[in-house]
């Protein structure tokens, strides 16, 4: 988060790279404030578009602050502009007024909140757990595909994602040429690596490393 501050062009290309990273949890918080999937993401672009335009944290305090509450607040600031941009245009804004379309059979004038959805800033954290873990496992498999052990990782992988069910670890043990206690103990290994590598993740969008383990329990509060 800290090598996104600035206008350098290594500033610029982080701030890049955090924003195809995390465009999953803004596209999903839009989207529970926006009904067209369409106007949603077009938003969405719109909202990184201004953010990779400007200079990005170059005003974030580097001492305070968390990069997924820093997301959230500006992405709420930006709908909240957008809003407000839309309704002076609705009362004229010094333009010609158009008539509102009533709507009709197809297309009903009043759309309904789904009161069982989540609310926004839950599908928020939601996504951003997911898109956390998603970047976690593509580092693991990174990491066996250097060590020459990518087929290790794709049969053992089940147990990170929870998809245990689907494989027994026999089963590991035959596809692998292992016995069953070798692949007990690479299933552990592999556990604990997974956990590493998320509080890694964690660690390089807070400012202080006393976050980490209060981020770490949001993401699994989020994931319930």
């Amino acid at each position: 988060m800290l090598e996104a501050r600035g206008d350098s062009p290594a500033a610029r290309a982080a701030l890049s790279d955090l924003c195809a990273a995390y465009y999953a949890p803004v596209f999903a918080f839009v989207r529970r404030n926006v009904p067209d999937e369409d106007a949603a993401r077009d938003l969405t672009q719109e909202f990184f578009a201004r953010l990779l335009a400007g200079q990005g944290f170059a005003t974030v305090d580097p001492q305070r602050g968390r990069f997924r509450s820093f997301l959230l607040g500006a992405v709420k600031h930006f709908l909240a502009g957008m809003h407000r941009h839309a309704h002076r245009l609705k009362r004229g804004g010094g333009q010609p007024l158009e008539p509102i379309d009533p709507g009709t059979d197809t297309s009903p004038r009043l759309q309904l909140a789904d009161l069982n959805a989540p609310s926004p800033d839950r599908e928020f954290d939601r996504k951003w757990a997911m898109t956390l873990l998603a970047r976690a496992l593509a580092t693991l498999a990174q990491e066996h595909e250097a060590a020459g052990k990518a087929d290790h990782f794709e049969a053992l992988k089940p147990w990170l994602t929870g998809d245990s069910e689907s494989i027994s670890q026999a089963e590991a043990a035959a596809r692998l040429g292992l016995n069953e206690g070798a692949v007990k103990v690479a299933i552990h290994r592999l556990r604990r690596r997974f956990r590493q590598v998320i509080k890694e993740e964690i660690s390089q969008t807070v400012s202080d490393c006393a976050q980490v383990d209060l981020e770490l329990h949001c993401l699994l509060e989020a994931l319930l």
